[in-house]
């Protein structure tokens, strides 16, 4: 097994695990979504996906000694508990279980962010700067079911993650409409952070905000996926002004996020909502927001900004976090 392989690296979530395989080739390999419902905790997990790599590698199997798991949720110890799964496990339980050398267990965006370096354009789409480029100090924001945030930087060492709780930031308005819509959510909550609005959990918040500020009746609360359809398909001003309003927000915080790193190599967009709107993203003001920070204009400007295409990406950002064990 060269350099320790084969290795082991997963995505897991609190609806679904995908796994992959890296062996001597170095790409990952071999990937496979589980649902966590239908398993106990990781450990069954993973031994259900190697019987599906055992059956298609059949006599080259080889058992992993080494694994990466990015997990959404906070690390602290050895406990982990997925925030929207019933997964609960100890990192020393499960390296024992599975018979590994090492275990390295990462933050979601951590791990998505360390994929960085390694993207290439057909894992990408570009909003409005030049490519993006494997240099210095990149970033990633991802309004999901939350909003994640973190960034890697180059090191003499490799490449470094900067996990942090970005989502978290008070979000700043950038015009009278977008004040007033900050004002309606300060009644319900005392912190308004950006992820209380950019995010799945947060978009039913920014459309009812959206229709009291333009006077609207907010009708039956609706969920974030119902409004991204009913924006798309047009007919619905609230929800096309809250998906309008997300974008130019989203903005405004990317480059909130580009100027508080130093992020000159580009700022990335993961998540799964932003997928989902299309050209509507792409003719948004998430550009013309994030470029607009007065005398840092100039800043920004050359800064590329791009869409993350390939949901697997942060498979290759846990692979990368064995293979710098290794140098």
């Amino acid at each position: 097994m060269a350099n320790g392989r084969p290795w082991l690296v997963a995505d897991i979530g609190g609806t679904n695990a995908r796994f992959g395989w890296v062996d001597d080739g170095g790409a990952v390999d071999q990937i496979h979504k589980l649902a966590a419902a239908d398993y106990a905790g990781p450990a069954e997990a993973v031994q259900a996906y190697l019987v599906l790599v055992q059956q298609a590698l059949g006599a080259a199997y080889r058992p992993p000694r080494r694994a990466a798991f990015a997990l959404a949720t906070a690390l602290d110890g050895d406990e982990v508990m997925l925030t929207n799964s019933h997964w609960r496990f100890s990192r020393a339980a499960l390296q024992a279980a599975l018979g590994l050398d090492v275990l390295l267990l990462l933050n979601d965006f951590e791990a998505l962010a360390l994929s960085l370096p390694r993207l290439g354009p057909t894992q990408w789409r570009v909003f409005g700067a030049p490519q993006p480029q494997p240099r210095g100090t990149l970033a990633v924001i991802g309004p999901g079911t939350g909003l994640g945030v973190g960034g890697v930087t180059q090191t003499a060492l490799g490449w470094v993650a900067l996990p942090g709780e970005g989502g978290h930031a008070t979000l700043a308005p950038a015009d009278d409409f977008e004040s007033a819509l900050l004002q309606h959510v300060r009644g319900r909550f005392e912190h308004v952070s950006a992820e209380r609005l950019l995010s799945g959990i947060g978009l039913p918040e920014l459309h009812d905000a959206v229709a009291a500020v333009l006077g609207q009746p907010a009708g039956a609360p609706l969920a974030a996926e119902a409004i991204v359809e009913r924006a798309l398909a047009g007919g619905d001003a609230v929800c096309e002004r809250t998906i309008d309003a997300f974008c130019a927000l989203l903005g405004g915080f990317a480059g909130n996020v580009a100027l508080t790193l130093g992020a000159r190599g580009g700022v990335y967009i993961g998540g799964g909502i932003v997928p989902r709107l299309g050209e509507r993203f792409f003719g948004s003001r998430f550009r013309e927001r994030f470029e607009a920070k007065g005398r840092f204009r100039a800043y920004l400007e050359p800064i590329p900004t791009a869409l993350i295409t390939d949901t697997l990406a942060a498979l290759s950002g846990a692979a990368l976090a064995i293979e710098q064990l290794e140098t």
